[in-house]
């Protein structure tokens, strides 16, 4: 992994659905050093929309994909946001 790579997220853990980020949602490498193997993961929505979250992933918990997709994440966060 590296800055910039995009990423989807694999897991379900308390640790990252506390800051709203679930099982599928693409994200962002947005800090170029890996920390006791977690990386800084930015998880945008679309356009003028504020960020679902900036945290630190496992690299074991994520899998490096071609492209972000947005829409995928508003779609698994608005499903979280009916639950609550």
């Amino acid at each position: 992994m590296k800055e910039l790579d995009c990423i989807e997220v694999i897991v379900e853990k308390k640790k990252y659905t506390e800051d709203g980020v679930h099982k599928g949602m693409t994200g962002w490498i947005c800090y170029n050093k890996c920390v006791d193997g977690y990386w800084l993961v930015n998880f945008p929505q679309y356009g003028d929309k504020p960020d679902i979250a900036t945290i630190s992933v496992h690299e074991s918990d994520m899998v490096k994909i071609a492209a972000l997709n947005v829409q995928i994440n508003e779609q698994i966060r608005k499903q979280f946001e009916t639950k609550s």
